[in-house]
């Protein structure tokens, strides 16, 4: 007796032989693909924290020259990162014509990379702060042995954003 087989039992055997051509089209296409999703987020600043407000930013040195008219009020400062806590990334110093001020994140509710370098931007309150020998030895130390003023201006933020720094 003879045994009927199903038409599709050579269906597998009939199918198209993958020419290097279109071997290549499904490699380089998702690759494409990431790149392109890549580069469309490549200028947008890192966000941590609550967003920052539609407003215009103050540099720190015009506010600290101006201290008293700035002092308290939450407001959006900007500045050029110069150092970052390298014990986990709860402060940073923003600088602006040799001027600077410490940014503190409000209840470390957020951190940034120990690796973050560039402009940025951040709300929060301006204060003054006189420090004590063992807040300078413990800032000295997050800081890898970096000069710190016993007196300082900071500012308690609630959000930041981050440019990357240009790639040398």
């Amino acid at each position: 007796m003879k045994r009927w087989h199903s038409p599709w039992r050579y269906a597998r055997a009939i199918q198209p032989v993958p020419t290097p051509e279109s071997t290549v089209r499904r490699i380089l296409f998702p690759i494409v693909l990431l790149a392109l999703t890549g580069l469309a987020h490549a200028g947008e600043p890192a966000r941590y924290g609550a967003p920052l407000p539609a407003t215009a930013a103050i540099p720190v040195a015009a506010a600290v020259a101006a201290f008293d008219q700035h002092a308290g009020k939450p407001q959006r400062y900007s500045g050029r990162i110069t150092q970052v806590c390298q014990n986990q990334g709860c402060w940073m110093m923003l600088e602006d014509n040799g001027q600077a001020a410490r940014v503190m994140f409000k209840d470390h509710a957020f951190l940034i990379p120990k690796d973050s370098s560039g402009h940025a931007e951040v709300v929060g309150v301006l204060s003054r702060k006189e420090l004590t020998p063992e807040q300078v030895e413990h800032l000295r130390a997050e800081s890898q042995g970096l000069e710190v003023a016993p007196v300082e201006y900071r500012i308690l933020a609630e959000g930041a954003e981050i440019e990357a720094a240009p790639a040398s």
